[in-house]
């Protein structure tokens, strides 16, 4: 019984000192930035060979008269945290968006500054993305280009809140919907992509807004500052997938 009891003491005590499984580390620079994504690790290959990766260069798009994705976003509090990539808002629950008549909730937003997608070869100081997932687990993400202009007031509770360092996830004490995140003309470029970090996951839904949003030089100055060195994946090759342009608000 004794003798039980210190095997299950011993395995136990094993078991708590392994070291936890994480995910390799990589960065947008050097020999682990995005070239090298793909050689990391297996579970990142995809990022070198995969052929339908994001982010891409938005040109000569066909345009369509698609459905219009309708909006259902609410006020969401500011559960804020730097991961050491981008800085990110966890949404509350609640929120979604539906394409195509399907339902994909909101899970939460960053940003990548300057921009991952280019438009005809521009790139924009910034780039915000809402990350949406359905019943089935597949992604859809609204982009949003940033360019500078007038104050935003309605960026500044996540601006005024970034966190400098890598961080856990805090309430900042403040609200935002991200309805008032998005350009009056709602009009979208669509294509199917990639997550534009590791590992590089296929089949997301790219829905990149047409106009974008104007937010003041300060306002961009510190979300450049977060990452000094830039957090944006180059733009990789169409291939052989459709780009639309939806022609109709």
């Amino acid at each position: 019984m004794r003798l039980a009891l210190l095997t299950s003491i011993f395995i136990f005590f094993i078991g708590a000192c392994a070291p936890q499984s994480q995910s390799p580390h990589w960065t947008y620079e050097g020999e682990e930035g995005p070239q090298h994504w793909g050689e990391l690790d297996d579970s990142y290959a995809v990022c070198g060979t995969g052929t339908h990766q994001s982010p891409i260069d938005i040109s000569a798009p066909s345009e369509q008269d698609l459905a219009n994705i309708v909006f259902h976003y609410e006020s969401s509090q500011v559960n804020i945290f730097n991961n050491g990539h981008t800085v990110q808002v966890n949404y509350d629950a609640g929120s979604y968006i539906e394409l195509d008549s399907v339902r994909y909730d909101v899970l939460q937003f960053h940003y990548h500054a300057p921009s991952e997608h280019t438009v005809d070869g521009k790139e924009f100081p910034a780039e915000l993305h809402i990350v949406h997932k359905n019943a089935e687990g597949k992604l859809a993400v609204v982009g949003i280009l940033l360019e500078e202009g007038s104050q935003n007031e309605a960026y500044q509770p996540f601006i005024e809140n970034l966190p400098k360092q890598k961080s856990d996830a805090q309430d900042a004490g403040v609200s935002i919907n991200a309805n008032d995140l998005l350009p009056s003309i709602q009009t979208t470029f669509r294509y199917s992509g990639s997550l534009t970090t590791p590992p590089c996951s296929e089949g997301v839904s790219w829905l990149l807004m047409t106009t974008p949003v104007e937010v003041s030089s300060e306002q961009l100055s510190t979300l450049e500052s977060i990452f000094e060195e830039g957090n944006n994946r180059p733009v990789q090759p169409l291939n052989n997938r459709s780009l639309e342009e939806d022609s109709t608000p």
